[in-house]
């Protein structure tokens, strides 16, 4: 059961970031508040409904914005994990992840990360994203600051449901939101009718040359629009 003090107390939190700042849409708000409350240095929120597909929602920083999108590429990290198994996970040390996320742990220790932490987002039943907290010191979170993290949870699903309304605060579309993802779909599409296969199979094969070439996927997708290379080279 969430405790309903400090609710309260972290939602004011929010509508004062929201008051000195200017509106950046509720889920960029309880990025701020989670890097401030939290003792963490780096926070983002990505809306999820499978493996493929995904959506920055906020990210507190380029470090977020860039570890969000190393684990779109490589399909693996914290925020998947958590996401896939329903369930916070706790990375105190990434020293000792032994290779748990392949890919990912040498971007987020090349980022200066130690430590990271992701939360699933329920609305109800049904999970609809990760929040994902990142910082520079190894070290766990203290019951207090997990008891927090949990709270933030919630109101992250409540900023992603809000942000993502029609009659949004400041106008605010899926649109405006800093990883859309689009390009990536539409490039999958490509792929899947020229080469013949699945969406699935161009996805993955996709994602599989971002990690081989070392690009993030959202590049690769950007150079099969804009005909940099033949899609040839996605052919088995």
């Amino acid at each position: 059961m969430v405790d309903g003090g400090r609710h309260r107390r972290l939602l004011r939190q929010v509508t004062e970031q929201a008051q000195r700042r200017g509106f950046p849409g509720w889920a960029g708000l309880v990025c701020d508040v989670a890097v401030t409350e939290l003792a963490v240095d780096a926070a983002a929120i990505t809306l999820r409904t499978s493996t493929r597909a995904q959506e920055l929602a906020a990210a507190s920083g380029q470090c977020a914005r860039r570890l969000e999108e190393i684990q779109y590429t490589v399909g693996v990290g914290p925020g998947v994990e958590a996401f896939d198994m329903g369930r916070p996970v706790l990375m105190a040390d990434l020293a000792e992840a032994h290779q748990r996320w392949p890919g990912f742990e040498d971007a987020a220790v090349a980022e200066g990360v130690s430590a990271v932490f992701a939360f699933p987002l329920l609305g109800g039943a049904v999970q609809v994203g990760v929040l994902d907290l990142y910082r520079r010191r190894p070290g766990e979170l203290s019951a207090d600051q997990l008891a927090d993290a949990a709270v933030l949870a919630d109101l992250a699903t409540t900023a992603l449901l809000t942000d993502a309304a029609p009659h949004a605060t400041a106008g605010r579309t899926w649109d405006d939101l800093p990883g859309h993802y689009d390009d990536v779909n539409v490039a999958t599409g490509v792929l899947a009718a020229e080469l013949q296969i699945s969406v699935e199979n161009a996805f993955l094969r996709l994602r599989a040359h971002a990690f081989s070439t070392g690009q993030a996927v959202l590049d690769v997708a950007h150079a099969v629009l804009s005909h940099q290379f033949d899609v040839d080279a996605f052919q088995d």
